[in-house]
């Protein structure tokens, strides 16, 4: 860890406790004297190791109804991550899925950016949040404009080097950006979650986000012709809808506590995970608690859920399905009971603990020396 400097950390907006926010919590642990720049803070809504940092948020934090209506904002925010001026560090990083890495810092200052995903809401991502037709005809100025300034702000000249959190993410790197990105996978607290001793509940569990590319309706239709138990843990914006159209069997616990999920994680038969993700670290946790993952078989999950019949001969972790459709996942889920002695709870974990927060630490730090030490950007 890099001692006797002074850090700047940048986060794109503090309003809850999801993944990004689980990699910044370690960022914090590492540099607790640093200072935090973020779009918008929810005072309290995060976790205690990022709360007790010098926070200081954008003007859009102040706007009535941020606190709920933050991503409306989205057009106001590269100016507003610009107006910050970093200037007095001897080092920032930015963990950003949007804006965070266009923060202007001062000549000659290494900035890392770890990069969740250029922005999901005009790459690869913009039908699922802006829709097809009038809508996203109207947004189009919109959308060229937020890529020509996400490329922008991804140059040498603004970012010293970037870190993806997967490999998937690094291709995604060099496709919008034209960026070499190293990859360091996100770390997740398998000393918190732990496999508990006995036969699992008869329940499948989906932790939800209820954005758009979480896809819980693909999870919510298979279930309509599963007949079986479906707890779904979380909340977002579109929960109220998915809810009101559930089906018999599925039942909604909205926010739960870490030590409730972890528990949830511990009792379930297995996670299904309909996803997409960058990464996902809901599917590293559930494998710590010793239960298999049924998941889409691309994005993050391709490279933390080891597949049935895995040709490298590793003990199965789960299984992959495809394509995104309830359909491919309702057979996902027969095919998982039938072959449901195949799994090894404790092999799931070993295999979980691969991705511990030691080990993101103990990378992080090699990359962030490396960035601070060096005097010229990385490709």
């Amino acid at each position: 860890m890099l001692t006797a400097v002074r850090v700047a950390l940048v986060h794109d907006w503090l309003t809850g406790r999801r993944g990004g926010e689980r990699v910044l919590e370690q960022l914090a642990a590492m540099h607790p004297q640093a200072d935090l720049y973020t779009l918008v803070h929810v005072p309290g809504s995060t976790f205690d190791a990022i709360e007790r940092l010098r926070i200081r948020a954008s003007p859009l934090s102040r706007l009535p109804g941020a606190a709920r209506h933050y991503r409306k904002l989205l057009p106001l925010m590269p100016r507003a991550i610009e107006r910050f001026r970093l200037e007095g560090y001897d080092l920032v990083v930015s963990t950003s899925h949007a804006f965070a890495k266009g923060v202007r810092v001062a000549p000659g200052t290494p900035h890392l950016c770890y990069c969740f995903t250029p922005i999901r809401y005009v790459w690869d991502q913009a039908d699922a949040y802006l829709g097809r037709g009038l809508r996203r005809a109207l947004a189009a100025p919109l959308v060229a404009y937020l890529r020509r300034w996400d490329v922008r702000t991804s140059a040498p000249d603004r970012v010293t080097r970037v870190v993806a959190i997967s490999h998937g993410v690094a291709q995604r790197v060099r496709r919008c950006w034209n960026r070499s990105a190293d990859v360091i996978h996100p770390g997740v607290d398998t000393e918190r979650i732990r496999p508990r001793s006995g036969a699992p509940e008869d329940f499948y569990l989906l932790v939800g986000g209820f954005v758009p590319y979480k896809r819980e309706d693909v999870a919510l239709r298979a279930f309509a012709s599963l007949d079986r138990p479906l707890l779904v843990a979380g909340d977002g914006p579109t929960r109220a809808p998915l809810e009101a159209a559930a089906p018999a069997g599925v039942r909604f616990l909205g926010r739960v506590s870490d030590a409730e999920l972890a528990d949830l994680y511990a009792r379930c038969r297995a996670l299904v995970y309909p996803q997409d993700e960058d990464f996902g670290i809901v599917a590293v946790e559930a494998q710590a608690a010793g239960r298999p993952v049924i998941a889409f078989g691309r994005g993050g999950a391709s490279e933390t859920v080891v597949p049935l019949d895995d040709p490298g001969g590793r003990a199965p972790t789960g299984l992959w399905f495809e394509p995104q459709t309830p359909e491919a996942l309702a057979r996902a889920v027969r095919r998982f009971e039938k072959e449901e002695a195949a799994f090894d709870a404790a092999a799931i974990r070993r295999h979980a603990e691969g991705f511990s927060n030691a080990r993101f630490r103990r990378a992080m730090a090699a990359a962030i020396a490396a960035t601070a030490a060096s005097q010229h950007p990385f490709p």
